[in-house]
């Protein structure tokens, strides 16, 4: 299982961005699947996920209305469209997967999450 996020980098506030993850040893349309961030000096944050079996994302309060989580099952890709973006936003992207279901309220936990990508760095200008 490998996952490769992209689509990082150096945006003004009130910009947008779309990251990637590409997936490959797992088809992340039937799985578990999450975005994550992490600020210097502060812990991994749920950013965005996806259930197995689930209808739709869950997002994280700080993002909503802003952020869209988005998956290309033919490219076995997830996104992450960021609008509206903040220099709170900051921080290095991380994209997740998991092959079990996590409860609904462990959907943004990292532990509920085995696989992870390297991390794509958001930096937004005030």
């Amino acid at each position: 299982v490998q996952l490769q996020a992209s689509g990082g980098g150096l945006v003004q506030a009130g910009g947008s961005l779309r990251l990637s993850c590409a997936a490959s040893g797992f088809a992340s349309g039937s799985n578990s699947v999450a975005w994550f961030r992490q600020a210097p000096g502060k812990e991994r944050e749920g950013v965005s996920c996806i259930r197995s079996f689930s209808s739709g994302p869950a997002y994280a309060d700080s993002v909503k209305g802003r952020f869209t989580f988005s998956r290309d099952n033919a490219k076995n890709t997830i996104y992450l469209q960021m609008n509206s973006l903040k220099p709170e936003d900051t921080a290095v992207y991380y994209c997740a997967a998991s092959f079990t279901r996590p409860l609904p309220y462990m959907c943004l936990d990292p532990s509920s999450y085995g696989y992870w990508g390297q991390g794509t760095q958001v930096t937004v200008s005030s």
